[in-house]
């Protein structure tokens, strides 16, 4: 099967095609790839060298002449080293545009802390209007890629992983969709981590919810699922965990609740290794994924990292 990332160049390369409006900024990383379609569209795909501040400076600049800019390297040097420029360039002036990032939290693990970022969506909810997506399937990575594309002036983060589910869940760019109905519990799986948990507890009594859009948060269906499986609720997400533990909060406002936040530690694991062994030392497999949600429904203590 295919990355979502191997996904995105062929399919944006069609968007490019199809739509005048579209244009890519990047900032080498990817540059070999989008080769061709460089030469089809040398006005609207811009490599500006590894200068990612200016990366997001041009891409706001686009934006503001009426294109719909796609900006793309590594999420660490897409939100954290450029987030002035995201902060300002973007949200400050008003400009849309569609940031897809790879890398994820650790996929790039022997590149070291620098290739990591789990705190990417943590730093995007400091600021204002960002729809984001965290699709767990390339399926799913072409069709939010679409939807954020053709998303008006939006400003959209499209978060793909070389981690990838099974099988795709359809997706819409909005809705929590309930892959499994309980009456013990609620637990939120964000996009990849998603067979982890189905595998992690099944013969649970639990409702699983499956998101790909955590931003705006779908607070409805959270609300649905409460009313019927009770108020206990796991989050489990594929960066910094408890990240959207606030988003939960403010959905159940008027509903006592407990919350557990399941996902990438903040201790930094300096022995790099594979994704799949820091999946496992941040308990994201699914061993340690039933162990700390049980304990968390039979009101024992859980070890969050």
């Amino acid at each position: 099967m295919d990355t979502m990332r191997d996904r995105f160049v062929p399919v944006l390369s069609r968007l490019l095609d199809e739509d005048p409006r579209v244009a890519l900024v990047l900032a080498e990383i990817g540059a070999a790839a989008f080769e061709d379609t460089a030469l089809r569209h040398p006005d609207r795909v811009i490599n500006v060298g590894i200068r990612e501040q200016l990366m997001l400076g041009v891409g706001a600049g686009l934006a503001l002449t009426g294109l719909r800019p796609v900006i793309h390297t590594f999420a660490s040097f897409l939100v954290e080293r450029p987030f002035e420029q995201v902060k300002l360039d973007l949200g400050h002036q008003g400009a849309g545009a569609v940031l897809v990032s790879a890398g994820a939290s650790f996929d790039v693990s022997s590149g070291g802390f620098t290739h990591m970022a789990p705190g990417d969506i943590a730093l995007l909810d400091t600021l204002d209007g960002w729809t984001v997506h965290v699709p767990g399937h390339p399926d799913e990575a072409e069709a939010l890629l679409r939807h954020a594309v053709g998303a008006g002036d939006d400003k959209v983060y499209v978060r793909l992983s070389v981690r990838s589910n099974t099988a795709a869940v359809p997706v819409d760019g909005s809705r929590l969709r309930t892959l499994r109905e309980g009456r013990s519990g609620v637990v939120v799986a964000v996009g990849p981590v998603l067979d982890a948990v189905l595998a992690g507890t099944e013969g649970l009594d639990v409702t699983v919810l499956y998101a790909t859009t955590v931003r705006p948060f779908d607070a409805a269906a959270l609300r649905h699922a409460v009313a019927a499986a009770g108020t206990d609720v796991v989050l489990v997400e594929p960066y910094l965990a408890g990240t959207s533990a606030g988003a939960v909060t403010e959905a159940l406002a008027e509903v006592p609740h407990r919350v557990l936040g399941l996902g990438v530690g903040r201790r930094e694991l300096r022995r790099y290794g594979s994704p799949e062994e820091h999946a496992a030392a941040h308990g994201l497999d699914a061993g340690a994924l039933r162990e700390r949600i049980g304990a968390f429904l039979a009101g024992r203590a859980v070890v969050t990292g």
